[in-house]
């Protein structure tokens, strides 16, 4: 029936798992959690999660070289004993009692993927100060009726329900590890005609990096959604970003964007890193950022 699929590096993922196992239990399903853990270096965090193997049909086991999380992933869909995946990221909790259940009762025969969405606590400490908080609960906390507007657009693959057969097909597209790659996944499912479905079954995103890590992996979605384009791995997609940055290199309005990163880069930056960050400059940090990798070449 169900396959509970978790890549994991270095990440406690013990309390996760038994709430998983807990409520495939209660829907009385045939299930399995399978958790790979992508060859983590905290042996304490390591010795703990081994705890997991004591549960029914759950299995984790240490990857002996460190592979990436495209890689990790399609191991875990092709070990995958069912025909339906759940994949959910290391640093998420459900949000509802009935999550598992939300989900096996969605399943229909016209949708092949479905995105249970995400949340925030905004009560966790330094939330108010968290770049990526902020990013989170403004462009990802999204109602699912409105992500159903635009399907592709929001695509959150910590989170999402998906038919083996699909997920093999579009990851083997995806050659490369990086980071960024749900723009990439969106786009795939644009492109091949997926139908989705995305549903309010949020998971709580626990994993809030500190802001200068935040933007650095914005920097390398930014470099991913790049490389996207100039390698023509897709035809379609539904990127805000990418479609302004087209617009704008079409009338060569990048070269001013460049220019402006050049200037205004330190500035950015410096507000971005501290307490008080704007979400409005991060999103002209990355335009600019984009238009300056492409002109110089920066983005393999």
């Amino acid at each position: 029936m169900l396959s509970i699929l978790i890549p994991t590096y270095n990440y406690n993922i013990e309390a996760l798992v038994a709430e998983l196992h807990a409520q495939s239990k209660t829907c009385a399903i045939e299930f399995e959690i399978l958790c790979y853990d992508d060859a983590s270096t905290n042996l304490e965090v390591i010795a703990a999660n081994k705890s997991i193997n004591s549960l029914e049909n759950t299995t984790y086991i240490v990857l002996e070289s460190n592979v990436g999380r495209s890689a990790i992933r399609n191991r875990l869909a092709k070990e995958a004993r069912y025909d339906l995946l759940l994949f959910l990221d290391a640093d998420v909790m459900p949000k509802s009692n009935n999550f598992i259940h939300n989900y096996i009762s969605n399943v229909d025969s016209y949708h092949q993927v479905l995105f249970g969405g995400f949340t925030y606590d905004k009560t966790e400490p330094h939330f108010q100060t968290s770049l990526r908080g902020k990013y989170g609960l403004k462009y990802e906390q999204v109602d699912a009726e409105k992500r159903n507007l635009s399907p592709y657009r929001l695509v959150i693959s910590a989170n999402f329900l998906v038919e083996k057969s699909i997920f093999i097909k579009l990851n083997s597209l995806i050659p490369e590890n990086r980071y960024g790659l749900d723009n990439v996944f969106g786009a795939l499912l644009k492109t091949n005609n997926i139908n989705i479905l995305h549903l309010n079954n949020e998971v709580y995103h626990n994993g809030l990096e500190d802001n200068i890590s935040f933007i650095n992996k914005s920097e390398q979605a930014t470099k991913t959604l790049l490389w996207m384009l100039n390698r023509g791995k897709v035809v379609r997609h539904s990127n805000n970003l990418l479609k302004v940055f087209e617009i704008f290199k079409t009338i060569k309005i990048n070269f001013i964007l460049n220019g402006f990163y050049k200037i205004f880069y330190e500035r950015m930056k410096k507000n971005l890193v501290s307490n008080r960050p704007n979400l409005y400059i991060l999103q002209l940090y990355k335009l600019s950022y984009m238009c300056h990798i492409d002109l110089n070449n920066k983005h393999d």
